[in-house]
């Protein structure tokens, strides 16, 4: 099960006032970010919904189907399928004009819902999108004699991201000097913000030393500023030759002091093995 991202959550329970409300606008963007089996499921409902609409309407015209029975729900959903579809089989034919500027209207639909679900479809299918593994906590440990806040990355595709770039921020609630409370954004230098060649696991490490945020900090003081470590990372995926980009956030809670990650990295010979179910694990020092 993937870890929860604290920042996506903060997010959701974001409320925003005095918003002109259109809820059409953000359709496409809402539909695209949607889950497959969503995309799915609405796709069946509008099929559904708009075969029985064009049914009702030929039973509402009454015996103007050639060869379907008079007042037959049935007949009528799936003659309304195959004009849809604009399949015609020809057991079924239209009569009468209404008929045949029902089945008309119906044609054009067909072809204009056919084609906007095409494009959905595959704007999904083309939607380059990262599978990075992000560790459930981060650590505060030394490394290299300097305490160091820390936290692991993994890529879970079998390609690799070329170029990726790390960058963390530090966001908390502090006091101006005329006595206002605001969120302020803190950038974290890292020991290594760049990696040529993502393809295993990286440990990201922000050295806690004078110049950093960080630096006199604990556990409890974190919480009381409401501070979230949030991470963004930017690589170039060199299978589809296409921007990918992956974000994570901590929570003060989600940071461990006085704790280190557990070795994950087996070398055998020529071979190695990265051991995912104890990518989250951690030790006290």
């Amino acid at each position: 099960m993937r870890p929860t991202d604290p920042l996506a959550s903060r997010m959701r329970r974001v409320k925003r006032t005095g918003v002109r409300r259109r809820p059409l606008d953000d359709l496409y963007h809402q539909l695209v970010s949607a889950s497959w089996w969503r995309l799915f499921a609405l796709v069946v409902a509008l099929y559904v919904g708009t075969n029985l609409a064009f049914a009702c309407g030929y039973l509402a015209l009454g015996d103007e189907i050639e060869g379907a029975r008079a007042g037959s729900l049935h007949d009528a959903f799936f003659f309304s399928v195959q004009t849809l579809a604009t399949i015609g089989y020809g057991k079924w034919l239209p009569r009468g004009t209404g008929a045949h500027a029902l089945v008309a209207a119906e044609a054009l639909v067909g072809m204009l819902g056919f084609a906007f679900a095409t494009g959905l479809v595959f704007a999904k299918f083309a939607r380059p999108t990262a599978r990075v593994l992000w560790s459930q906590v981060a650590v505060v440990a030394p490394r290299d004699g300097v305490p160091s806040l820390m936290f692991r990355a993994a890529n879970e595709r079998g390609n690799q991201i070329a170029e990726a770039q790390v960058r963390v921020v530090l966001a908390r609630d502090e006091i101006t000097v005329e006595g206002e409370r605001v969120r302020r954004f803190h950038d974290l230098r890292l020991a290594r913000q760049h990696n040529a060649f993502f393809a295993l696991t990286w440990t990201i490490v922000h050295p806690i030393d004078e110049a950093s945020p960080l630096a006199g900090l604990d556990a409890a003081s974190l919480a009381e500023q409401g501070a979230q470590i949030i991470v963004s990372l930017v690589g170039l995926d060199d299978t589809l030759a296409q921007t990918i980009h992956a974000r994570h956030a901590y929570d003060a809670s989600q940071v461990v002091w006085g704790a280190r990650f557990v070795d994950i990295l087996e070398r055998d010979g020529g071979a190695t093995t990265i051991h995912l179910e104890r990518f989250h694990d951690t030790e006290p020092l």
